[in-house]
């Protein structure tokens, strides 16, 4: 919460049960003056906002009490003052919960020397959409542009989400109340600026791949901090797998939920043989062979394989945005990585073992459904683990067996937990409904950024400093094993 709001709720908090007290060394006509003068900075420094309605209605309830207050009056407490105490107490639960359930909350500031810059692509692309029931569509998903800029005095701050994400997240989380209850996102601070300069030089490139059924620009706390460090960042929206999505016409797509439920018809008994497996005894390549077999056909790995045709395409791009238009002469097309979230990471892992122009790839907690456990990598990877607990299936233990020929990094940050690596310990800062970690939410993603920055910092810019393994030194809640490929032995 903002400071203004927190003195507005300790004042309906604490005064209405020492007016009478403080009126005695204190004259009405001031106290008035000083409450009034709190309500109206708030208002104009803050902007009012409903989560605030109680606290506002006790407000104004409170400088009337004081207007009307008779000090001649014994201060004896009488049945209707009994009263008006119980309805403070009542109303003051909701004063202090919905702020808190809702806030307008802080993100971490960017550390890089750059300030970011925000940018939007459309993609049209002639693959038929094989989610939507008409036969003519072809796929379309949006990309977005975050780079280090040259200047934002002359821009605009970028409001948090747009209005689909803003109803798509509602509809998940909230029960599907009126957007504009949302609008109190306007008041975050994102540090992000649309459409101003890039800088005039070239920067690695890399593609992000958001998770399922997640919103694909609720990552602001992870992507501003990695484009400040001098990256060019393409944020892919994966159209109706994603929570939302706004086009420039001003078309908006939302997650296709008929079409999730078409294709997980057979999903709990096609993996009833994986969860058993790892229930019973079985040695490692027994167990490997059952997870091998349930992956093919399996659901998720055609996603996955989907979501990796959206990434190829938006590369086969990059030479043509290098050539003209907004990204001309900026983007350095021997430098590209590849990263995602949840589905995202898999996707993104898939996409280091089908496309050659891959230099690095990471997966933050996402399960490697695909073709990994047939292959190995041939690039330096990255793999972060959220803190599953024990009875949790370890699928990327199988699927990670061969690792790479290169540098392939396992690391779990202790105390997380899947959306730790989103904005979401943010938004919703109550644990147990977010279902986030112990950890810290800046902490948790700190240790993230820059552990992901100092990866492809090593990895792509060929920054020998930077190291993943001194970020595991760093930081106590950060595991992490180095193999080494025969490439590099």
């Amino acid at each position: 919460m903002r400071i203004l709001e927190i003195i507005l709720l300790l004042i309906v908090t604490i005064l209405p049960f020492v007016k009478r007290p403080l009126l005695k060394i204190i004259n009405k006509k001031y106290l008035l003056i000083a409450l009034a003068t709190i309500l109206i900075l708030h208002t104009v420094i803050e902007s009012c906002r409903w989560q605030l309605i109680p606290a506002y209605l006790l407000m104004l309830v409170l400088m009337w009490r004081i207007i009307s207050i008779d000090q001649t009056k014994t201060n004896k407490l009488t049945f209707l003052r009994g009263l008006g105490y119980i309805f403070i107490i009542i109303l003051l639960i909701p004063s202090w919960f919905l702020p808190n359930l809702l806030p307008v909350f802080s993100l971490p500031k960017p550390t890089g020397e750059y300030p970011v810059g925000t940018h939007s692509i459309h993609l049209k692309t002639n693959i038929d959409e094989i989610i939507t029931k008409d036969e003519n569509d072809k796929r379309e998903f949006m990309v977005k542009v975050w780079y280090p800029s040259s200047s934002i005095v002359s821009g605009k701050q970028e409001p948090y989400l747009d209005r689909a994400n803003r109803v798509s997240f509602i509809n998940k989380y909230l029960g599907g109340i009126n957007p504009n209850l949302l609008n109190y996102l306007d008041h975050v601070d994102t540090y992000v600026y649309e459409n101003v300069p890039i800088v005039e030089k070239n920067f690695p490139v890399l593609i992000f791949s958001h998770g399922y059924g997640s919103n694909a620009l609720g990552y602001y706390s992870l992507l501003t901090e990695i484009a400040s460090q001098g990256y060019i960042i393409l944020n892919l929206n994966h159209t109706y797998e994603s929570l939302g999505s706004t086009f420039p016409d001003g078309r908006e797509k939302f997650f296709d939920y008929e079409f999730q439920a078409n294709q997980t018809v057979n999903v709990l008994e096609r993996m009833k043989p994986v969860k058993e497996a790892f229930k019973k005894e079985l040695s490692f390549e027994e167990r490997h062979a059952i997870i091998r077999e349930a992956s093919k056909g399996y659901s998720v790995t055609n996603m996955i394989k989907r979501w990796t045709t959206d990434i190829i395409y938006t590369i086969d791009q990059l030479e043509n945005w290098n050539s003209t238009g907004f990204l001309k002469d900026k983007l350095d097309l021997n430098r590209i990585g590849v990263f995602g979230h949840s589905r995202g990471g898999g996707a993104a892992g898939q996409t280091a073992i089908k496309d050659t122009r891959i230099k690095a790839a990471a997966n933050i907690d996402g399960v490697q459904w695909g073709e990994m456990m047939d292959t190995i990598y041939h690039v330096p990877f990255l793999y972060i683990s959220a803190d599953w607990p024990a009875e949790h299936e370890d699928i990327n233990s199988h699927v990670y067996k061969n690792k790479s020929t290169d540098y392939f990094y396992e690391s779990k940050i202790l105390t997380s937990a899947h959306p730790n690596f989103m904005d979401i310990p943010f938004m919703i800062p109550i644990k147990e409904l977010a279902q986030t970690g112990a950890v810290d939410a800046e902490l948790g993603i700190k240790i993230t950024n820059e552990l992901v920055t100092a990866f492809f910092d090593r990895h792509l810019k060929n920054n020998y400093i930077a190291d993943p393994k001194k970020i595991s030194q760093k930081y106590e809640l950060l595991e992490m094993t180095i193999h080494q490929g025969d490439s590099i032995r």
